[in-house]
């Protein structure tokens, strides 16, 4: 990135965000400026979404392919007909029972939508965010935000202000920090221009939410034509600087034992408490809650990469509920970091 800022930190309440540091941020939003800002899934590098200058900066600041599409945040459901052509009657029944919340709808993109937010593609991916700071944000800017994930591309999502400024110090304006975000994974996106619709990506709101309101959900691996139509599946995403590897519960010890005769330094992401002690072993501890696991996931991959680590062992979970989110984004993240080596 050519040009680089001072980059203000603005701490506000989560819940009552001061409209001082609202209006500040709007102001930048609306002047083609780059903003991160907390959502309840991650914290998001916003810009105006129908600015293409403006959107460009996103892609310059995380150093992101240009091919790959950016969720378009809207304040509500009404604002959906701004961004869209035609409103597909699912989109109401999914917005009635989601929104404001962490799914995602891909939709027909209108015209005024550039192409630069959208991938290239004539869809666009569209949510309401549930955080207060978010929405107050939104209403301020009066503007549709397009906000991927704040961080460099490929790297694990920004779940604390802490993780933004580690990526992106000096390539944001300001960032709004309210403190630790509630889901910690990013957002459910499901295509809604097909019959049944399409999860394309994993999140949030689970499968089994989804198919009790609206039936039966088609997966990507059922339809080819669906594929690179969802942000966060065409590249390398999620990714800590270590080599990530994952392992059945009951096969994690032996696996780190493997990679400690190998010399290398070993952390372990595990629910369960471990035998294994040794000078060069990091143990991350996760909840065996699946909705706290989601919540500390990125931010251990963080902290065990800060720690020296070589190789991480992430233990597997179950893919119901959230439990299918976590595993793909742990999939993508072993893709990734064992892609480098």
């Amino acid at each position: 990135m050519d040009e680089a800022y001072a980059t203000i930190t603005v701490r506000v309440d989560p819940e009552r965000p001061d409209p001082a540091a609202i209006a500040q941020a709007a102001r930048l939003i609306r002047d083609g400026e780059l903003v991160a800002f907390p959502t309840e899934t991650v914290y998001g590098l916003g810009a105006d979404a129908l600015n293409p200058q403006a959107v460009a900066r996103i892609f310059q600041a995380k150093g992101r392919p240009a091919d790959n599409p950016i969720i378009v945040h809207i304040p509500s459901f009404q604002d959906l007909a701004s961004l869209t052509l035609a409103i597909p009657p699912l989109a109401g029944v999914l917005a009635a029972r989601f929104w404001p919340g962490p799914l995602t709808l891909v939709v027909q993109r209108a015209p005024h939508v550039p192409h630069i937010t959208t991938g290239g593609l004539e869809t666009v991916a569209v949510r309401v965010p549930a955080h207060p700071v978010a929405l107050a944000l939104l209403r301020a800017a009066q503007r549709p935000v397009a906000a991927p994930s704040a961080n460099r591309s490929g790297r694990p999502s920004p779940t604390c202000a802490g993780h933004v400024l580690e990526d992106l110090q000096g390539r944001v304006k300001l960032v709004l920090d309210a403190g630790p975000c509630a889901v910690g994974v990013e957002s459910t996106v499901l295509d809604v221009t097909q019959d049944p619709p399409v999860l394309l990506r994993p999140g949030g709101v689970t499968l089994e939410a989804l198919e009790a309101v609206v039936g039966h959900v088609a997966m990507p691996r059922e339809l080819d034509h669906v594929a690179g139509r969802s942000p966060g599946t065409r590249y390398r995403h999620y990714a800590p600087r270590a080599t990530l590897l994952l392992a059945p519960a009951g096969e994690v010890e032996t696996l780190a034992a493997r990679l400690l005769d190998e010399g290398r330094t070993v952390g372990i992401m595990t629910r369960l408490p471990l035998q294994l002690r040794h000078p060069r072993v990091r143990v991350r501890i996760i909840s065996g809650d699946l909705a706290q696991y989601a919540r500390e996931l990125f931010a251990a991959l963080r902290e065990l990469d800060t720690q020296g680590c070589q190789v991480i062992v992430a233990e597997s979970v179950g893919e119901q509920g959230l439990g299918l989110a976590i595993m793909d984004r742990l999939r993508r993240a072993a893709a990734g970091s064992q892609g480098r080596e």
